[in-house]
Order: structure tokens, then sequence, then C-alpha cells
């Protein structure tokens, strides 16, 4: 995860998750590291509407529609940071912190990039 002149080195599994800010629903994606590119692997999301339709396939679990999408490797995923909202939550191995707690809290945008 990198903004200006900030590297944070992960693990090569994480979590990205976040509270939409009008309908107040989870919304969760795994990300995997892999020679190809971060790999979106599963999204979650609680409930649906206000912009947070469930994607294509999803099924009902647990209070989450679970998806497994067929997105190809992407070399980046950009994150935006409002200060209007919830900050990103970044997950690893079950344990969350807040994406303040690992750049500068005004930081925007952050980028995931594999780490060479």
């Amino acid at each position: 995860m990198a903004t200006g002149a900030t590297v944070v080195r992960l693990a090569a599994a994480i979590t990205l998750a976040w509270t939409h800010s009008v309908q107040k629903s989870a919304w969760q994606e795994d990300w995997r590291a892999t020679s190809d590119g971060l790999m979106l692997a599963e999204v979650r999301v609680q409930g649906s509407g206000a912009g947070m339709e469930p994607p294509e396939g999803a099924v009902l679990k647990g209070g989450f529609y679970v998806a497994h999408p067929t997105l190809a490797p992407q070399r980046e995923v950009i994150l935006r940071r409002s200060g209007a909202t919830a900050d990103w939550q970044v997950c690893i191995a079950g344990t969350c912190h807040s994406m303040a707690e690992l750049v500068p809290p005004d930081a925007d945008p952050v980028t995931l990039t594999i780490c060479e």
C-alpha cells in the first residue's frame, strides 16, 4: 500500500472493508497478491440499496450477499478517502486496522500494488 512517500507492506491476502455512508451497510472485499497482479477473490455485501447492489451471482449467507467476481488481475487498486465518511478498514488474518493507523490520516489517494 502506498501514498506519496509512505509505503506499507501488507500480507499477501487482505480484506478491505467499509460501511456505506448512506445505506450504513457493510461491504468487504478479499484481495490476494499473485504473480499476475491483485486478484479480487470474494465480495461480501450486507444488504442492498443506495448503490450497494450485490454483485451478479451473489448468494445470501449469514446476512451477507457473497460473490466471487471474475475480475481480471489488477496492476493497482486506488482507494479514495474523502474524510466525510468512516475510513477504510484493512484486515489481515482477522485483525483489522483503520487505514489511518497505517498511512497518514490525510493521505488521498492510497494505492494498493504488488511489492517488488
